[in-house]
């Protein structure tokens, strides 16, 4: 079991464990819902590939997009919460 610790201002860490399992990064967002019987369950927001279309665009004065320039892009989007 994990266990995280609530802040005075209402925050609280996510344990290590758990951010491996999610593979949650900095800035990534989490959706929390809380069951009618108290019980809480968090999972990272995943973009759908149609939602970030044309996230690239700041790399078309290029000719060409490596494939490691478009994952880097791809992941920046999702982090910053482009739904």
């Amino acid at each position: 079991m994990s266990i995280g610790t609530l802040t005075s201002k209402g925050q609280i860490t996510i344990p290590n464990d758990v951010r491996k399992r999610l593979r949650l990064k900095a800035g990534d967002r989490i959706e929390f819902k809380v069951e009618s019987d108290g019980k809480v369950t968090l999972q990272p927001i995943v973009c759908r590939t149609a939602e970030v279309f044309g996230c690239l665009a700041a790399s078309r004065k290029r000719k060409s997009v490596s494939v490691e320039d478009m994952n880097l892009l791809l992941a920046e989007s999702f982090r910053r919460g482009k739904r």
